[in-house]
């Protein structure tokens, strides 16, 4: 079964060479009707209305949201994850990623992921893809989809208004973002996985710049 829309509005990307990508067999629990999507970018801010907690007990959890999770939300999970550490709130901040799609579960991050983070000092060796479930929502502040087409599938997916608010692209953290999506390096070379990665790299670290002093006060 084809995975539900939210619009009918295309996401607009990179120009890349590219052909279809293998369909989705699966899906997490069934959707209800989607939901319709928002003209504007998201609002760039936590998505955490009832006030913020975030300790080693209760972390703040924030899930990353590609394709199959072989490629953009690995890099995300572990950039996010990288900055979380090094500014000493890697007790407090609760990072993963999943894929809307199941066709690469249990699989590693694709080998072009692993160099390119590899070469700027990241390790993504511990990464196994896995498909987004409706549980998600629920243990998760925070559900970042890299691009509209995920976000338009996650707000279908969504049960409730509380499970959609907590939807964001990850660009909308970016004020001078040129686009919301980032585009799927899938079907090109190393430059373009090189390319992805320092746009995430940007785009994590301005949600982590919005999310740590809240964080840092709820301490």
């Amino acid at each position: 079964m084809p995975l539900p829309r939210a619009s009918t509005r295309e996401p607009r990307s990179l120009s890349l060479s590219k052909g279809p990508r293998p369909a989705c067999a699966g899906r997490p629990d069934r959707p209800r009707a989607p939901r319709p999507q928002s003209t504007g970018a998201v609002a760039a801010r936590p998505r955490h209305d009832g006030g913020m907690t975030a300790s080693a007990d209760a972390p703040f959890r924030v899930v990353f949201v590609c394709s199959g999770n072989i490629c953009r939300s690995p890099m995300a999970d572990v950039v996010f994850r990288h900055l979380a550490e090094a500014s000493g709130l890697g007790a407090r901040i609760a990072s993963s990623s999943a894929g809307t799609g199941d066709w690469h579960v249990g699989e590693r991050a694709d080998h072009r992921t692993l160099a390119a983070l590899d070469r700027l000092g990241y390790d993504g060796a511990a990464h196994r893809a896995r498909q987004f479930q409706s549980a998600d929502f629920t243990r998760n502040d925070l559900v970042v989809a890299l691009d509209r087409s995920h976000e338009r599938v996650l707000r279908g997916w969504a049960r409730d208004d509380d499970d959609t608010d907590k939807i964001a692209l990850l660009q909308s953290f970016l004020p001078d973002a040129e686009t919301l999506d980032v585009p799927d390096p899938y079907y090109a070379g190393a430059p373009m996985f090189d390319e992805v990665l320092g746009m995430i790299e940007r785009a994590s670290r301005a949600l982590f710049r919005q999310l740590e002093p809240a964080i840092r006060s709820a301490g």
